[in-house]
Parts: C-alpha cells; structure tokens; sequence
C-alpha cells in the first residue's frame, strides 16, 4: 500500500508520496511513487502512482519512451494537460491488456491509479486523477485535491483545510500533517517522503524534496500537531448531560457508586462438569 496527495491551488500545485511498498509483513521495501518531466519553460509535469508497481512503472516507462519518438504525439509536444492524461491511459491500458491475464492467474492484485498534474506553457495548471481503466476525471475548484492509496486517515485534515486559495506553505504544512495521520495508523505507508511544490506559472520545477526517516521539518510538525491536538481536546466542552449525574472520578462518592453498581450486576456461575 502507499499514500498519494496532490493539491491544485490558486497559487500553484502540490504533490507528496510516500515510499513504502510491501508484499507482506516480513517484505517491505522503498520505491519512488513519483516522476517528474520538466522542459524549463514549456512545460513541468509530476506523476504520483499507486497500486501493483509492476504496472505502474511500465506505464510510466512506456509513457517516457514513447516520449523519444519526435513523429508521435508525446509527453513532449502535446499542448495540453488534458492530452497529457489521455497518453498515460493509453499507455496504462497498454501494459494492462499485455501483463493483466498472467497477473490475475496468479492471483496478484492489477490495480494501478496515477495523479498527474502539471502546467503547458499557454494554459493554466491542470491535475487529474487516472483510473486502473485508463479513464481519468479533473480537480476543479469544489474539489481541489486528489489522493490514491492509503487514503482515509489523511483526508479529514486536507478536507478542513485547504482550499484553492490556500498559500502553498499552508497546503504543505497541511499535507505533512495529513501524512503524519496516515502513518500513525497504517503500518504500510512510511518514509520517506517525496514532496514537489509547483509554482503557478513558472514553467520549471526547482521545489523538490525527500524527506527521510527522522526528518527534523517532519519531526517538528508532527510534535506540533500531536500537542496541539491534546491541548485543543481538553478545551473541549464535557457532556454535560452525562457528567452531571456522576462523581468526580477517583472520589469516595465516585468508588462507592462503581461498588453499588457491580453489586447490582447479577453474576452466573458456571455449574461443575
């Protein structure tokens, strides 16, 4: 399993995965989930993958080699992000239709999504999400952002924070919490970090960075978070129709209920055998 998230914002775009790729508990390795193709003042184009690594990589592989062939339409010459999707469909159906049948007769999982995102020169910043079909759908303002794999634990904080005209420091700092979340419920999502931050209109991609195991940014933020989250939760307002009726807890009155109460509990015996 891995973790996915990209942001398209006002401001610009941001991408982060993680590394971790696992076939069971006692096999757990590190792959890069992104790529990158930048043509500094044309075009800078990111691709975060997901699902079986064979698939992903030979889509990508073939999307990158398809790129050196000047007479096809290509990664290189197309004029739109959308055109760009629509290529690494194509070449995520082709590997598909080639590796699916003999994956599946060995009851191995096929499944395989990519987010690419990215600006053409002469268009604004576009990311879309890629199906294991090939079929793909766009990020529009109402949803500003796309996740794959692992995705559940990291949502609820994406979803109170950002929106198209979050500041990309803010969006980072958002994704890095959303990534401490997952982790610390997920075993199989885990540094490092790859982190890519796009700036609207600039054509070239210099913010790129690899967080590691014990990153002191990463560290920070999660420290800050995990404080910031208990010391948020005891402001919060106790039930009141509930703590009313009880004693304080550790109090005389307190232990004498809880008795009064267990002595009230009928207990069955289990007869001899």
């Amino acid at each position: 399993m891995t973790y996915c998230v990209a942001l398209k914002l006002n401001a610009g775009l941001v991408f982060a995965s993680d590394s971790r790729t696992n076939a069971g508990v006692d096999q757990i390795s590190s792959f890069k989930k992104m790529r990158s193709f930048v043509h500094r003042g044309d075009r800078s184009i990111v691709i975060l993958s997901s699902g079986n690594l064979s698939i992903t990589q030979n889509a990508i592989n073939t999307l990158e080699i398809q790129g050196r062939k000047h007479d096809e339409r290509n990664i290189w010459n197309v004029e739109s992000m959308f055109d760009v999707a629509s290529l690494l469909g194509e070449c995520l159906r082709r590997v598909q239709s080639t590796d699916r049948p003999y994956l599946l007769a060995g009851n191995i999982d096929v499944s395989a999504n990519f987010i690419i995102g990215g600006q053409i020169k002469g268009e604004a910043p576009r990311l879309f999400l890629v199906y294991s079909e090939g079929n793909f759908i766009e990020a529009t303002e109402n949803t500003p952002f796309f996740q794959i794999g692992e995705i559940k634990y990291g949502k609820p904080i994406i979803d109170r924070v950002i929106r198209p005209e979050t500041q990309l420091p803010e969006a980072i700092k958002c994704v890095m919490v959303s990534f401490d979340s997952t982790m610390r419920s997920n075993v199989s999502v885990g540094m490092p970090i790859d982190l890519a931050c796009y700036v609207k209109d600039s054509l070239v991609l210099d913010n790129l960075r690899q967080l590691p195991e014990g990153d002191p940014y990463f560290t920070a933020i999660s420290g800050s978070w995990s404080e910031g989250l208990r010391s948020v939760f005891s402001t919060l307002p106790d039930p009141e129709w509930v703590c009313s009726t009880l004693p304080p807890a550790g109090s005389d009155v307190f232990i004498q209920t809880q008795n009064q109460i267990q002595g009230q509990i009928p207990t069955q015996e289990i007869p001899p055998s």
